[in-house]
């Protein structure tokens, strides 16, 4: 027995991720590492293994599906012939590092000589603003070249606001042109002036500022956005300035437009974004042959208007910009389709952000593609998440796990590398997690909302007692129910949305089963509605009624409040400080996220936080200092890991705010909006420069998918009836 545990055969199948059993043979998916699959087949009467290629495992596998498709010709799709001559790395720890990969390949070929220069001097010659060319930029980098004497040419702004700061342009140049290095290429498109508008596309939820959060389709990443754009504001503004420029750049959010808003602003074609100067949200209807749709409709049910909003959005983006932007950044599904259909039309740069890819969370969600279609569309959501994200010149991702998973789990986009939606296609090539497309930027929190529960100079000590009120009051309604009678214990705190991935209800379980973990603590829970009938979404009002059912099961009362999703955010930043200030701790307990901005948001504020281990929260958590890892398939685990840490509380004050500590200073290491938007900048300018000298725009890949897009996007999308 133990020398075939120790035979290559056995050590193979621990990377076996799928096994499909189809008597006499048994096909098997490894997995040896993060991107890369191997397939083969054993035949168990015979003993006999072969090999299989994608398309023969994908073959096999649609067997258990009514028998599987019995046409001799199905379509398959496979992007990687247009990809096999350009460079990638091969390394699974490369993956995501995308633009110093890039900038490495590239440098060392078109910096070999003298005349190598030449497409970067033609980048910088066509490269303009409002119409204007910027032509001093190339005529000073070919004098330059030449060795002409600089002092009686000039330095035209652009070149920095300082002699200082010119001086180091022109020494970052001259770096270039004796020594080609990525990173000082890097450095210096950086700091070229490319970016001054920017759109950013996101249609689903209610898109607006005050009283949405909560709403269906309506959280983290409506929160995301509008962070973003206060940092990427501040970071153009610093840039500009630092050129020498007198330009106002412009940022617009492009959403759409509610006219039954439901006392919220989405139904205002234009409102400017709080703590900005330069960025608006633009909203624009869904429109049909019938007139503009009034109401409300789930994310996905969207895909019929997406073709039509784009065409609007196109004439509504040009009339506020007087032109075309500088870059296009989608986020979602939805939006990242609307972003390749926009950057086709205008020529622009496009960058990519999934949030959170459906795939993933739904297991089997393309195998068994038609249970789901009529509630999901799945057909026509990852039909549209491979055209978006093979058009994409850049895909930003805020961790690896997103992109890659880890050694035990598949990543978002890893999980549509190969798959197949039996009748529809097959995927034999999809995305590639190793295409230098792909970078990490992670986001972080408002600082000005979350900030230490130490800072107390800053603590919004005016909202205390409607916290207190909120957290402790007795008052049972549509808002909250229930109540903690001991107000000695300290409180574990969850806030999200009442989505099934969430798993809300799972950690209500968790707490209700352990009677040693209800001694030490209490249990507060902000998310969703309270009374099912006010939900208008599918899935929260299955995990309403499962919430009040595990109440009553296990005799919560006392111990337990749950509160209705809060709207106001910065009543939500002390929520958790207010938590801090009794020695609480935030529990995120989702089955699969993918960033974890909550998770962010707690430990900028000091709260000692315990977060899924699938995803992203296991790169932002060093498990056991800044924080602990809990896999909420194993609640009793869960359970355990909670009772220890409180116990450990209890027995050494000491340890909650060691844990506290790290946290903090894991957080303004690696997660501020700061280093983010100085990074997306950055990329912006790589890639537009790469896009321009290169053949990064990648034609044949764009043909192949705009025949798919019409050819079968659009067959798809027909098959919808209008739902309202």
């Amino acid at each position: 027995m133990q020398k075939l545990k120790d035979s290559p055969f056995v050590k193979a199948l621990e990377s076996a991720k799928e096994a499909i059993v189809l008597p006499p043979f048994v096909s098997i998916a490894l997995r040896p590492r993060p991107g890369v699959w191997e397939y083969f087949r054993v035949n168990v009467f015979e003993l006999s293994v072969d090999n299989l290629t994608v398309a023969e495992y994908l073959r096999f596998k649609e067997e258990l599906v009514d028998g599987g498709c019995r046409a001799n010709y199905v379509l398959e799709l496979d992007f990687e012939p247009f990809n096999a001559s350009f460079p990638r790395p091969t390394r699974s720890p490369s993956i995501g590092n995308g633009v110093q990969f890039l900038n490495r390949h590239l440098s060392s070929f078109m910096f070999r000589n003298k005349e190598s220069l030449d497409p970067l001097l033609a980048f910088l010659r066509a490269h303009k603003y409002d119409g204007h060319f910027m032509h001093h930029l190339g005529v000073l980098l070919h004098a330059t070249t030449r060795c002409i004497r600089l002092q009686g040419l000039g330095f035209e702004r652009g070149w920095g606001d300082t002699a200082q700061r010119v001086l180091e342009m022109v020494h970052l140049l001259l770096d270039i042109f004796q020594a080609p290095d990525p990173n000082t290429l890097e450095t210096f498109l950086g700091r070229i002036p490319m970016v001054f508008n920017v759109v950013i596309v996101s249609p689903h939820g209610y898109f607006g500022q005050a009283n949405v959060l909560g709403s269906p389709d309506t959280g983290g990443q409506i929160v995301y956005i509008l962070d973003q754009v206060r940092a990427l504001e501040n970071e153009m503004l610093l840039r500009i300035q630092k050129q020498g420029l007198d330009v106002s750049p412009k940022i617009l959010i492009v959403t759409r437009l509610i006219p039954e808003a439901k006392g919220t602003t989405c139904n205002q074609r234009l409102e400017r974004v709080s703590g900005t100067e330069h960025t608006h949200i633009l909203r624009v209807p869904f429109r049909t042959k019938n007139g503009i749709l009034r109401k409300w409709i789930s994310r996905f049910d969207m895909w019929p208007y997406l073709e039509t909003f784009a065409e609007d959005a196109s004439n509504e983006i040009a009339a506020e910009l007087q032109g075309v932007p500088d870059l296009i950044i989608g986020n979602y599904s939805n939006g990242n389709l609307v972003a390749t259909l926009l950057s086709y039309k205008l020529g622009i740069t496009q960058c990519n952000i999934a949030h959170a890819l459906e795939k993933t969370k739904y297991p089997d969600s393309d195998i068994y593609w038609k249970k789901y279609e009529d509630k999901y569309h799945f057909s026509c959501q990852f039909t549209a998440d491979l055209i978006a994200m093979n058009s994409a010149d850049f895909i930003i991702t805020s961790t690896y796990q997103e992109i890659a998973g880890s050694k035990n789990n598949v990543g978002q986009y890893e999980s549509h590398t190969a798959f197949t939606l039996p009748g529809l296609y097959r995927v034999v090539h999809g995305i590639d997690v190793f295409d230098p497309k792909f970078n990490i930027v992670s986001p972080g929190a408002d600082m000005c909302i979350y900030f230490p529960y130490s800072e107390k100079e800053r603590r919004l000590t005016s909202l205390h007692g409607s916290i207190e009120k909120l957290v402790y009051g007795t008052e049972q309604n549509e808002e909250h129910i229930g109540l903690l009678k001991d107000r000695s214990k300290p409180i574990i705190f969850s806030m999200g949305s009442l989505a099934r991935v969430k798993n809300m209800s799972g950690l209500v379980e968790c707490f209700g089963k352990s009677s040693k973990l209800r001694e030490l603590v209490n249990l507060v829970v902000v998310g969703g509605d309270i009374d099912v009938q006010e939900s208008r979404d599918r899935e929260e009002m299955g995990e309403i009624e499962k919430m009040h059912v595990l109440i009553e099961k296990y005799n919560l009362h006392g111990q337990f409040r749950w509160i209705k999703a809060q709207m106001n955010r910065a009543r939500n930043g002390e929520l958790y400080r207010y938590i801090a200030d009794v020695k609480g701790a935030f529990v995120q307990p989702a089955f699969y996220e993918a960033f974890g901005l909550t998770v962010v948001e707690a430990m900028t504020c000091g709260l000692p936080t315990f977060a899924t281990c699938h995803g992203g929260p296991a790169e932002i958590i060093e498990h056991g200092i800044s924080g602990f890892h809990i896999d909420p398939h194993h609640p009793d685990q869960v359970a355990e890991i909670l009772i220890n840490f409180f116990e450990q509380c209890r027995c050494n004050p000491g340890y909650w705010n060691k844990i506290s500590d790290a946290g903090l200073r894991r957080i303004h290491e690696r997660y501020t909006w700061k280093i983010y938007s100085e990074r997306l900048l950055t990329l912006a300018g790589v890639y537009g420069f790469w896009k321009h000298v290169s053949k990064l725009d990648r034609r044949e890949t764009r043909r192949y998918l705009e025949m798919f897009y019409i050819l079968k996007f659009r067959d798809l999308v027909s098959c919808i009836a209008f739902p309202y």
